[in-house]
């Protein structure tokens, strides 16, 4: 394990993210809402500890290896989940919980868009600022987490992602180098974000509200400006608009790589995750509309469709906007929606939930075992597309999948011996994991109802989502320790 070179990547990206408190003081400065000195001292904090880290390591250049990279993307998210609470912290209005303000901060990076805060409408602008931009940064992270880094760290079949390998992507690289991956990657980012806001502020939001949503729907995070969230505008335009991008920030972002350098719009079709992806949301809005037309939840038949669509590409793209009092439909459409960000977006996106392509590899291995049923001495290989997928990647999802089972239900267990009752538990925890935000029970709009306890466990367990488990996981591994 080389600890100096950790030590000094880690020094590196808290000074980096310092600066990342910068703006909050400008919009603080704006709109003169008395909150300069709290995101100007946590600047200070974050980027004295960051500096006093690297300097010590500043020389040493060795290159990172494997067990290094597992520790710095590790530690790096838990340390952000504590210097990022620092402006909660300092701030007087609102005043906040360590435990509050931690989980606002880790919920806001992963994506997560749980929140302990209430009466948003009148908080300072720049702390609601300040959550949205926690999930633009954290959506971004995750990309260049799950394109550039896992799949070098061998997590979960996320192989398949490799930048320099051929996988599911129809042969198409990305760019040989994860710096210049990143960079492309941070171009298309910050381009759909500049249109989400551009198309927001068109359909009737202020400049304020459209930059924060825009932030938060290109991450799938969740955090609104609002308490009654998108369903503050009372607009299909701008539900619409969301459902749109929110769908894309679901998407692999090597997709959109590909499309962006100009091989057109099929690249998407042509990708077998993407069409598995999308035949899903299809679905589920259909059956959504169905269900909610004959037990006459809305008047119109098409208020049917828009609530449908809008809540099931929320709920498993793990965004958790909402329009409308979901928890009121009939039936099991409420639990339905929480089953779906079981599902989740895409591999390399921004979306929680467990991924659409495991999930697609676990259909098509159980379809295999029911032809080997037939035909037992067959040799019958599992495809994604046109590519056979080797037996190593089958194995890493079988691992993921039974990890994540497991990890749930020691999490739930925890969960319920602090009080919670079954629903809200199994709720908060699938929210949590599953990087979604709302649920049922005591959490349909906020998390102000539970214990700290039980907060503490959601956080672990939105890390543990948004790491995909293994990440965090093997550092509890004795061997990992041994040289």
């Amino acid at each position: 394990m080389h600890f100096r070179v950790v030590q000094r990547i880690l020094g590196l990206l808290l000074m980096l993210y310092s600066i990342t408190m910068m703006p909050p003081v400008a919009v603080s400065v704006h709109f003169a809402d008395g909150q300069t000195g709290a995101f100007f001292y946590s600047f200070a904090i974050t980027f004295a500890v960051g500096l006093l880290a690297w300097l010590p390591a500043r020389n040493d250049r060795r290159e990172l290896r494997l067990r290094d990279g597992f520790v710095v993307a590790a530690i790096f998210w838990l340390g952000l989940g504590s210097f990022g609470s620092l402006p909660l912290l300092l701030t007087h209005f609102p005043e906040m919980s360590l435990t509050d303000a931690v989980f606002e901060t880790v919920s806001g990076l992963t994506t997560t868009g749980s929140t302990t805060l209430t009466g948003l409408d009148l908080l300072p602008k720049s702390i609601l600022y300040y959550r949205a931009q926690l999930h633009w940064l954290g959506g971004m992270g995750i990309i260049v987490l799950a394109v550039a880094i896992l799949p070098m760290l061998g997590v979960g079949g996320m192989q398949l992602y490799r930048a320099e390998t051929p996988g599911p992507m129809k042969d198409s690289k990305l760019t040989p180098r994860i710096t210049e991956t990143a960079k492309a990657l941070w171009l298309i980012y910050v381009g759909l974000t500049a249109v989400c806001g551009f198309a927001y502020w068109y359909a009737g939001m202020d400049a304020f509200d459209a930059v924060c949503h825009s932030f938060s729907t290109l991450a799938t995070g969740g955090f609104s400006t609002h308490d009654a969230s998108i369903g503050y505008f009372n607009s299909p335009l701008i539900e619409l608009i969301v459902v749109c991008f929110m769908f894309l920030g679901g998407v692999n972002f090597t997709l959109h790589f590909v499309a962006w350098r100009g091989r057109g719009l099929l690249g998407y079709w042509s990708d077998p995750e993407f069409r598995a992806y999308a035949l899903i949301l299809c679905s589920f809005t259909l059956v959504g509309t169905i269900c909610l037309v004959f037990t006459q939840q809305y008047a119109l038949i098409a208020d049917s469709a828009r609530y449908a669509a809008f809540h099931f590409v929320s709920f498993m793209t793990s965004t958790g906007f909402v329009a409308s009092n979901f928890d009121q439909w009939a039936g099991a459409l409420p639990l339905s929606l929480v089953l779906a960000g079981f599902i989740g977006g895409c591999a390399g996106s921004t979306g929680g939930g467990i991924k659409v392509v495991r999930w697609l590899l676990l259909f098509n291995q159980g379809r295999r075992e029911v032809q080997r049923l037939v035909h037992p001495a067959a040799e019958i290989p599992i495809r994604l597309g046109r590519s056979v997928v080797p037996p190593r990647v089958i194995e890493a999802v079988w691992g993921f999948c039974v990890v994540y089972i497991l990890l749930f239900a020691v999490l739930l267990l925890l969960l319920v011996s602090t009080g919670l009752d079954q629903v809200t538990a199994f709720s908060a925890l699938a929210s949590s994991i599953n990087n979604v935000g709302p649920g049922l029970g005591l959490i349909v709009s906020d998390f102000t109802q539970i214990n700290a306890a039980a907060k503490w466990i959601c956080v672990l367990a939105m890390l543990f989502g948004r790491l995909e488990v293994f990440t965090l996981l093997v550092l509890f591994s004795p061997s990992f320790w041994r040289s």
